[in-house]
């Protein structure tokens, strides 16, 4: 299987890829760039026990191909973001496997302005171009590298987010990852907190730091409903910490499209008509609390380059994405996971009642949650199907994948979609009620599984 994925390049460290892979690849990404005239390229890494190993060699990569590099050394994902923008590079690329386990390394390449190369603007193209490189091809060009501090510059500049009414106290699972970068944001601001985890290890030795599992999210929990009344909320960052997941002030898990919700109407009050976007498997109530809030509700499809080139496409302010993504136009589009937290805490700063009875009133309609399936059919063929049972009875879009909307006529939406990473169907529906729900759900996936 290649290493060359849909958003970024990823593998098993020693089987996949190495030193050697690295220095090509970078020297790929630059002969694709087209980087001439001493461009400068910001390189940083997470905290993986490869991780060193490999920015090394992606940095003699570079210099090797004439390209001036700005080494930020240990940082977040969304710090590295900050920097191409800030220290105004040609191109940044993240030396990180994001959420996955600790044998796994990869990297995330941008151009100017951190806008992503993905596997539709670029990543197969570097692929081919790196196919025809040899190992310490002799060197194109001579470069200089330079490290450069930014985590006090990105502190502040997410500081500037914090409008709380009150302090708050909040529980934080780092993982062992990148989240302990991102939480020097919140020093000297009206947020304090109690961290799980809050050393630096590659290895992830408590648990993966993956807070779209459940299991993941345990030690947070416990630590919130072991200590009463202590915390407003909980906050669980992945590893390179582009990621958050949430946890209430009770220890129940928050849907990270209730968090969209209440992020969105953060946003807006800075921002009265913006555009706000969330991803087409969120739940209805996105598109009702954003337009209460005077703003102008738009979905998304799924995947972050998609999600950052409709930000700019239309101006938008905020997007969120179910898998615990939250972009910010203040990020040139890009993630932060430590803005998303800041924002939440100034939504429940300023009410009077606790997040649970904040997300209470969003619980309004059922979902199915997302169903995976695996099927001998092709996955077109499926969708096709799907197009063909209900273009009579119901709107349909293909912004990615099939999305039927009965709402008002039936009382349902669903999406119908192909995995960008997986052989799998991936079925989101929700209904205003449990039993529209269920029956719905299940007469798709007769379909899908015909």
């Amino acid at each position: 299987m290649s290493i060359f994925k849909a958003y970024d390049i990823r593998g098993v460290y020693g089987s996949d890829l190495d030193e050697d892979v690295f220095y090509r690849i970078a020297r790929a990404y630059a002969q694709f760039c087209g980087f001439t005239g001493r461009a400068k390229v910001v390189v940083a890494r997470d905290c993986r026990k490869s991780s060193d190993a490999l920015r090394g060699a992606f940095v003699k990569g570079l210099i090797d191909e004439g390209v001036d590099v700005i080494d930020i050394g240990l940082a977040s994902t969304p710090m590295s973001y900050f920097a191409n923008a800030e220290l105004k590079a040609d191109g940044s690329a993240m030396i990180t496997a994001s959420h996955n386990t600790r044998e796994w390394n990869g990297c995330k390449l941008c151009r100017a302005n951190a806008v992503p190369i993905s596997g539709a603007t670029g990543i197969k193209e570097i692929e081919k171009i790196f196919a025809g490189i040899a190992p310490y091809d002799p060197p194109a060009g001579v470069g200089e590298a330079a490290e450069v501090d930014i985590s006090g510059k990105y502190a502040e500049h997410v500081a500037k987010f914090a409008r709380l009414k009150r302090p708050l106290h909040l529980a934080m699972d780092f993982a062992n990852g990148m989240g302990i970068a991102e939480a020097a944001a919140f020093k000297g601001s009206d947020i304090t907190y109690d961290a799980l985890y809050g050393e630096y290890d590659g290895d992830f030795p408590n648990h993966d730091a993956n807070p779209l599992h459940a299991e993941t999210l345990k030690d947070l929990q416990g630590l919130i409903r072991g200590n009463p009344g202590k915390y407003a909320f909980g906050v669980a960052f992945d590893g390179d910490a582009d990621r958050a997941g949430f946890v209430d002030e009770k220890g129940d898990i928050m849907a990270m499209d209730f968090i969209t919700a209440l992020i969105a109407q953060d946003m807006l009050a800075g921002n009265p008509g913006a555009v706000c976007l969330y991803d087409l498997r969120s739940t209805k109530v996105c598109e009702e609390v954003i337009t209460a809030a005077g703003g102008v509700p738009m979905t998304c499809r799924v995947g972050h380059s998609f999600i950052k080139a409709q930000m700019r496409e239309h101006d938008a302010v905020f997007a969120g994405e179910l898998s615990g993504h939250y972009y910010f136009k203040a990020n040139s589009t890009a993630e932060s996971s430590s803005m998303a937290t800041f924002a939440l805490a100034n939504i429940v700063s300023a009410a009077d009642r606790p997040l649970s009875e904040l997300i209470a009133p969003l619980r309004k309609y059922s979902q199915s949650g997302e169903i995976n399936t695996k099927t001998s059919t092709p996955p077109a063929e499926v969708l096709a199907r799907i197009k063909a049972a209900y273009a009579r009875t119901a709107e349909i879009t293909e912004l990615d994948g099939v999305t039927v909307d009965a709402w008002d006529k039936a009382g349902y939406w669903a999406n119908v979609r192909m995995s960008n990473t997986e052989p799998l169907v991936r079925l989101n529906l929700e209904g205003k009620t449990r039993e529209t729900m269920e029956a719905k759900r299940d007469e798709f996936l007769a379909i899908i599984r015909a």
